[in-house]
């Protein structure tokens, strides 16, 4: 017969320093921001990019996400 392992007590939660999460979201924050930057406002007189090469890019997105673009 195969030895059967029956946990014990209540299980551990796993505890994350705050200063191992700090810098990842801190990068998600500005991979996020510049996400929301070029889908929302990258045309027009904020345009960091000339042309309209990113605006045809995200053109379907901005309509599924509801930000105006005509």
């Amino acid at each position: 017969m195969a030895n059967v392992v029956v946990p014990s007590g209540k299980p551990v939660p796993l505890r994350i320093p705050v200063r191992e999460i700090v810098p990842w979201a801190v990068f998600a924050a500005v991979l996020g921001l510049a996400l929301l930057y070029f889908v929302g406002a990258e045309q027009g007189a904020t345009s960091i990019i000339s042309g309209s090469t990113v605006h045809e890019f995200v053109h379907d997105g901005r309509h599924l996400l509801g930000f105006p673009c005509h």
